[in-house]
């Protein structure tokens, strides 16, 4: 049997005829821009959030865009994120013309580190960017007092955490503007690209309405530059269906990563991730596969992957050799992320030289993600971690041979 990464067959399969009327409905109305079915999701939505405002956009990238520019974010501006991440982190602090300011993770979470954090504010900084990575939460209390002793703005990337929460509360209400994604893999996504930003700020929220319509605030009358990023009708109907099931999948995600949390003994060849808090909502699934020492756990021919060679990353062949074993016994794994931001081409201008963020380094090398998504069967779980025993049982043996000899 198979395994992918994530499906949208069975989601489909059961919500086949609602998503068909609610598409089909728009496609009659011939108002696909704007109307009805988009001001109905961005209010559920905005429930959901526990916000009053949420404002439909084009894509996560632009949400991150459209609150930065609301905030009035610009050339001279430092934004204080995360390099572990999807580039969409950090492309958008760029194109707003501010820079992004790197700092590292920590190591059991993924999760930014905040003490880093608030050491690297500068009288430049005008903004903390938090990523709730991999559907877990930052602490958002934390983050919000630190903005407060510094008089900073935050800006939340929820893009891979709809449904999640920090304390109860749901992320998107905590700083300034929560920025969503609803690309199809994510917790909540829909037929294609699309986003939203969240705010309590009624002038925030209309700013940023204006800027996704060309800097519209009424028909023809242009303030600001702004941009063509409008949340489509269809996307919107999509959405409005699948919004009431987001509680239900986020809990079957969360029994599916205790099942592997409990269920997974790797013989110490991988580490799990941690349980995370109550709030998790588990977009991905992310083991860590530490590289080999003293001897190659995988085999005598592993060698590093190319990214790692080409971007001075730590080796990756443990992990390179798992995946590909794995994907031969039918259970298919992703990287999130193989290079990290610092590291890329495009911002090789800022000066981030190998080893500046060890830990995002080292993670970018190690993590792995299992399959995981709502509809994923009892029987392709039982695939993934009986797969995944043999391997590491397999590999630690070897290991141990090796030491020996």
């Amino acid at each position: 049997m198979q395994v992918p990464p994530f499906s949208l067959t069975e989601q489909l399969d059961a919500l086949g005829e609602q998503l068909d009327a609610a598409v089909l409905q728009v496609l009659r109305s011939g108002q696909y821009i704007g109307g009805g079915v988009i001001a109905a999701f961005e209010q559920a939505f905005a429930k959901a959030v526990g916000t009053p405002h949420a404002v439909g956009c084009n894509s996560g990238t632009d949400a991150l865009i459209l609150a930065l520019r609301g905030l009035g974010i610009g050339p001279g501006d430092e934004v204080i994120t995360c390099s572990f991440s999807f580039f969409a982190t950090a492309e958008a602090i760029s194109a707003v013309g501010a820079t992004p300011v790197f700092v590292d993770v920590e190591e059991s979470s993924y999760l930014i580190n905040l003490e880093q954090l608030e050491a690297a504010i500068t009288p430049a900084t005008k903004v903390l960017l938090p990523v709730h990575l991999f559907g877990r939460p930052v602490d958002m209390e934390q983050v919000c007092a630190i903005a407060e002793r510094h008089r900073l703005k935050v800006v939340e990337d929820c893009a891979q955490a709809s449904g999640a929460s920090w304390a109860g509360r749901p992320v998107g209400s905590w700083g300034d503007v929560g920025c969503f994604s609803f690309f199809p893999t994510k917790n909540l996504g829909g037929a294609g690209d699309g986003g939203a930003v969240t705010c309590r700020d009624d002038a925030l929220a209309q700013r940023m309405r204006e800027l996704a319509v060309h800097g519209m605030p009424r028909r023809y009358l242009h303030t600001e530059l702004g941009y063509n990023s409008r949340l489509d009708a269809i996307q919107a109907a999509v959405l409005n269906v699948k919004l009431p099931h987001l509680e239900r999948w986020i809990e079957l995600r969360r029994s599916i990563a205790a099942r592997y949390r409990s269920q997974l003994d790797t013989a110490n060849t991988i580490h799990l991730p941690e349980a995370g808090p109550d709030g998790h909502s588990w977009n991905q699934f992310v083991v860590r596969v530490p590289a080999c020492s003293p001897a190659p756990a995988c085999n005598q021919s592993c060698t590093p992957s190319s990214d790692s060679a080409s971007f001075g990353l730590p080796e990756a062949c443990c992990r390179d050799w798992l995946k590909q074993q794995l994907q031969e016994a039918g259970v298919t794994t992703i990287i999130y992320y193989p290079i990290p931001i610092h590291r890329q081409p495009a911002y090789a201008h800022l000066g981030y030289a190998p080893g500046s963020l060890p830990v995002t380094e080292r993670l970018c090398a190690e993590v792995l993600s299992l399959p995981i998504f709502p509809e994923l069967s009892s029987v392709q779980q039982q695939q993934v971690i009986e797969v995944l025993q043999n391997l590491c049982g397999a590999a630690a043996s070897r290991a141990t041979a090796a030491v020996a000899a």
